[in-house]
Formats: C-alpha cells, structure tokens, sequence
C-alpha cells in the first residue's frame, strides 16, 4: 500500500520545542488522515534542528465510498420545512427519499446521502496546507513579506506518495509562497547540497549519506555511547544529565563528541557552580575521576567532523569555560568576603507580591512561623529561627544572581564557611525541597521546621489574598509546595495537624488523595478515611493502609457486606420512623444469644478501637473490627431485626446503630464499593 512521506525543512529549530513538535505534527496528520476516511497502518515523525518529518504507512490510495441517512422533517410538515431539508441534503424531489416510522413520533422522511471516495493525493493536498497554518508552536515568527507564521523561517516542503514498487508523486500544494516537491538538504555544512527524494527508506539513507542522523533518539545513543567510551578510555565517568542530553541532540543533526579540559585550580570552587557554569553556557558534560570527584574535563558535541580533528572546537570551547569560570570565582569569592546576613537588607528592596510585601517581610514571617514549628517536631526553636532568617539570604549574593537555580545550595557553602552550624547550614539549602515528586525531602528537625514554614507561609499568604491555583493554571506552584508539605510529614512520620482554613485543608485533601491513588490507594478508601475536617496527613496515610489491609482479608470482605446490610437497613427504618437510632443498647430487651453476643462484642471491640485510635494504631483498631466478623454473620443468620415487639426491634436497631458507629471510628464504610 502507498505511503505518505512528509518533510518540514526550516531554519534551526529550538530544541525545547523539537519533541513536542514531532508529536503535534504526528498527531495532526493521522487525525485529519482519519477523518478524510484514509484509514493507515503506521505512523512515525522525526526531527533534528532544521527538519520535521512524518512517514504514514498503509494509506490506501482514495477513501472508501461512504453513505449516511439523514432525518428529515415528519411526513405532512409545511412546504417550506421540506424544500429545506431537500436542498440540505442536495435533492430536488421528495421522491427520492424515503419514509420510516417512529411508534411514538409518527411517519418522518429520511435521505440517503451518498459520498463517493477520493483520490488520497487529492485530499492531502487539501489537509496538508491547512495543518501548517493550524501548527500548534508555543512560539512562531514571520519572515520576508508572507503572513506565514513558523517556528523559524520554513524553506522546503517535501511531501511525495507512492506505493514501493512505484514511482512517488509530488503531492501538490503551496505555503508562503513555497511549493511541496521531493528536494530536501543534507546538513548544512558537510553536505549542504540538494537531494531528491521518492519514499521514507531512501530518504533516511540519503540523509545519512548527507551527515543528517534523523532519529533523535539514536542521535542521544550515539552522544551517550561515544561520550561515555571517550571518558572511560581517560579513567573518566561522564555524570549524567538527561535534560541536556536530549537538548544537545536537539542542536545537532551530526553529533561528534570530544573532550576538552579546564585549569585544575578552578576545581576551589563548588562543583556545582562549575557544573552548572559549563552547562548553561556550552552545552557540555562535566566528568568524575575514579574517586568521584569532579574532574578538570568536559564532554563536547560537535555538530561537524572538523579537518583538524577537532582541535580548534575544543581550544574555543576551552577559553570560553576559562573565562566563564573565572567570573564565577570572582563571583564566589566576593560572596565568601561578607557575612551571609550582609544581604538580607537588601531583600527589602526585593517585591515577594504587591499583596504580600517584601522577601525581608516574608523572612520575618518564616522566622516567626519555623519558631512555632519546631517544638512540635523535636526541632530547637532558636537553631529553627536562625536558619530561618538565613534561608533567603544567598538570592542578594552574586552566584546565585548570575545562577538562580543554585539558590539554597550556596546559602549552604556560604553559612558553611562563616562557621554556622551544619544543621543550620543544611536547612538554608533544603528549605526549598522537595521540589518534585521524585526530589529529596529534609529530613533533619532544623531543616524540616525551615521547610514547612516555607511551604506553609507560600500556601496560606497566597490563600490569604485569594491566588489559588485554578484548572491547569498554577503561577505560584502551590500544588507542589503542598505536595512537599504532605510528603515532609509523612515520609518523616510526623504527626502534625495543620491548623489551616477548611478551603486550604480541602486543598491538601486532594493533594493527597492524588499522592495515596499514585501510591496504588483505592479511591474509595481514601475518600473513607478522609472527612472534612481532617487536618493530619500522617493519620489519613495511616488510616488508608489499615483499612487496605484489613478489606484485603476475607473478614474484611464479609465484615464489609454485614455493615452495608446493617447501614441500609438502619436508612430504610430511619426513613419509614422518620426517627434516628442513637445505638444505646439495652441489655434487658437482647432476647437471642446471638444479638446478645454481638452486643457484648461491639461494645468491647468499641472501648478497644478508641484506644487503638488514640495511640494512632489504626492497624490495631482494624485487626478488632475484624473480630466481629463471625458475630456479624451470626446475628444476620439468626435473628429477625423487625421483630413483631416494638421494644426489641427497637434495641436491634440500636445495636446495629452501635455496630456502624464503631466501624466509624476508624473509616466511613458507607463510602467503601462493594
């Protein structure tokens, strides 16, 4: 069957936008494909810095013929309402449709509409324009005189379609005054020279005969691979970095990987700031020596095979990372020079939110609320309040004004070498964590009560002023400072309540609901251990593991389906009595051994859950529930709870009041399926 080949040739490409415009690009076209009825088998797009492509396999070669009944208007409805329908559906006589028959809405007309097929060039040629101009980029430009918007100014379309053992067409259209043909490029400089192409598979050959690696994934292969292998040959480890793997294979169609190396005696500055300062500014890997430490190397990727073997890459390379590490130990060392609080004056010229005042009164504020914390943690208050007010003052100092992702982790080199405490130090550089579902979180007293304080003066400062995230839309990451306060107290087992206003509580209700149903927490035991006012993170946690494990068991199971008979039956009563049941059991009215059993049973196994739950050992409270398991069955086999005596059906009702408040202590039943 035929295939679709399709090329986007531009101007470079930003590699941020590479991944997502392959998969946009991909999406679009089987979609309109679909649509058009040109059902394919296979589908796969690829890009590199100046091309999108697309191969659509099994694309017949016209759509299929297609017909639909259309409803019309009810038989003996006015002229007028008729003639309408007639010219809606292309027809000129009422006696080309037919009539059908509806038991309830009558006789009503129906038409026959007939679509024949299309020629599969014909309809490309079609879609295809309208898909460039519809292109989802997060950012476009115009170029020359068009109204043609693109990431980058585009240069040549490829679109051919052809089956393999026939000659391809030319699919024919135009953009911005450019022509689709069957011309593409190789890479600019080592084989910049026009190629003609029919189908995808003498396409990828031609590009690779023409330097141009298409897959961006073999291309990252090739980069890890070849980098790696250059280290080891050197007794070198490249450390790995995935974000600035996949956005150097986004800079290069052709990757040759070197290595370089920088003077030793920048290796006094923190590894981090050199790491940092090599890879914001060339796009290089840093290495490891057999000990771990940083090694005076780095790992280029080049996007040409130098004559010279790459000697003058790797010398330019080398002097812009001298000068950019010189600066930054000029940076460092000013910084090291003052006091680390030299800076916290000037946060008062620094606007946290026109509603929420300065970084200085947000310190104040942290200060405040880390002293409030730390006893409830096992945290010094005084250590808390000096982390606290040391926590932001490394945003003045000038390493982390040339790099703000190293904010907190200098605030610790520079607490560190004006002698500060190393729990004190520690807190000013993992106050921000985690930052991630997958990041660290603190886990000394000092560091924890610093963090909280953070997150928790962030999320109500910003309730305060009615900024809450909305849909999608979270400027402020609030779901993420609230997701590192859930994971702070459970990960660290703390048990503490916060104390927040019920819309923020409710906010962090959902936070972790979205945390436990991540963990493999079913959605209704969750929601049966969470109720409105339930401010501990930790108890819910624990709470929802209990009540797995214990609904995990056949006694659960059966103890499950005997509250939900007791529940219904209690709702039906309550209803028809228009009465409650307060679940206050009279000893003298238990008339059967097994309501008396039960009774005996439940209020035991009531007294001993509330001291399961008082010491917070739900798993404790869940393994006494499930002792009445036996009873339950018992009661419901044996007993009548409708007895024909007022009073005995009353006290069965009770106890099966009783029975469904007990099981409350621990989850809200009603709520588990099944």
């Amino acid at each position: 069957m035929p295939e679709l080949l399709l090329e986007l040739f531009s101007e470079e490409i930003p590699a941020r936008l590479q991944r997502r415009a392959a998969d946009d690009l991909k999406k679009l076209v089987t979609n309109a494909l679909v649509d058009a009825g040109l059902v394919y088998e296979g589908a796969k797009a690829f890009v590199t810095p100046r091309r999108l492509a697309l191969t659509v396999t099994g694309l017949p070669a016209r759509s299929s013929d297609t017909s639909e009944e259309k409803k019309g208007p009810k038989v003996g409805a006015p002229q007028q309402a008729i003639d309408g329908f007639l010219r809606g559906v292309g027809l000129t006589l009422i006696d080309d449709v037919k009539i059908e028959s509806d038991p309830k809405k009558g006789d009503f007309y129906v038409a026959l509409i007939k679509k024949p097929g299309a020629d599969a060039v014909s309809l490309l040629s079609a879609i295809l324009p309208k898909l460039l101009v519809d292109f989802p980029w997060a950012k476009s430009m115009r170029w020359g005189s068009g109204s043609f918007n693109w990431v980058r100014p585009l240069r040549a379309i490829t679109a051919t379609f052809g089956a393999e053992n026939e000659e391809s067409v030319v699919i024919p259209f135009d953009s911005n005054e450019l022509m689709s043909g069957q011309a593409t490029y190789g890479h600019r400089f080592l084989a910049p020279d026009a190629i003609k192409v029919r189908r995808f598979d003498d396409y990828v050959t031609a590009l690779e005969r023409a330097k141009v690696v298409l897959d961006i994934d073999r291309r990252k292969d090739i980069i890890k691979t070849d980098a790696e292998q250059l280290a080891f040959a050197q007794g070198l480890t490249v450390i790995a970095d995935e974000g600035l793997l996949e956005e150097v294979a986004g800079l290069v169609e052709w990757p040759v990987v070197m290595i370089g190396t920088f003077d030793p005696d920048f290796l006094r500055l923190p590894e981090e700031v050199i790491i940092a300062t090599i890879r914001a500014n060339q796009k290089c890997f840093c290495l490891r020596d057999s000990s771990g430490k940083l090694a005076p190397n780095f790992i280029i990727t080049a996007n040409t095979e130098a004559s010279d073997g790459g000697s003058v890459i790797t010398a330019g390379n080398e002097r812009v990372i001298r000068a950019r590490l010189s600066d930054a130990m000029f940076f460092y060392q000013g910084d090291l020079a003052l006091p680390l609080e030299h800076g916290l004056p000037k946060l008062k010229d620094t606007v946290f939110h026109a509603k929420l005042g300065s970084q200085f009164a947000r310190v104040e504020r942290l200060v405040k609320l880390a002293a409030e914390i730390a006893p409830l943690i096992g945290a010094d208050p005084e250590r808390a309040k000096r982390a606290a007010m040391l926590a932001k003052a490394d945003l003045t100092t000038g390493m982390v004004g040339e790099f703000p992702e190293l904010q907190g982790l200098m605030g610790r080199y520079y607490a560190t070498a004006q002698g500060e405490p190393a729990d004190i130090a520690t807190a000013v550089e993992m106050h921000y964590k985690p930052l991630g579902p997958t990041d660290i979180v603190p886990t000394e007293p000092t560091s924890i009560a610093v963090a909280l304080a953070d997150k928790l003066d962030l999320l109500t400062g910003f309730w305060a002023i009615d900024e809450k995230p909305t849909g999608s839309r979270d400027p402020f990451a609030l779901r993420r400072a609230s997701l590192g306060v859930i994971r702070i107290i459970i990960e660290n087992g703390l048990k503490l309540p916060l104390k927040v206003e019920p819309d923020l509580l409710a906010f962090f209700h959902n936070r972790l609901k979205v945390i436990l149903r991540d963990a493999g927490a079913r959605h209704d035991l969750v929601d049966a251990v969470i109720s409105a006012d339930s401010d501990d993170m930790l108890q819910i946690t624990q709470r929802a593991d209990a009540l797995s494990a214990l609904l995990s068991s056949s006694d659960g199971q059966n103890l499950l389906v005997g509250y939900k008979r007791a529940a219904n039956i209690l709702a039906a009563e309550e209803k028809e009595d228009g009465a409650s049941y307060p679940g206050t059991v009279a000893q003298g009215a238990l008339v059967l051994p097994e309501e008396t059993a039960l009774a005996f049973a439940v209020n035991a196994v009531h007294a001993s859950v509330t001291g399961h739950v008082f010491k917070d050992d739900y798993k404790g409270a869940m393994a006494e529930l499930a002792s009445l398991r036996v009873l339950v069955d018992a009661f419901f086999t044996s007993v009548m709870v409708n007895d024909d005596d007022d009073a005995v059906r009353a006290n069965r009702l009770n106890l099966l009041a009783r029975l469904r408040d007990t099981m409350h202590l621990v989850a809200d039943f009603s709520k588990v399926a099944g």
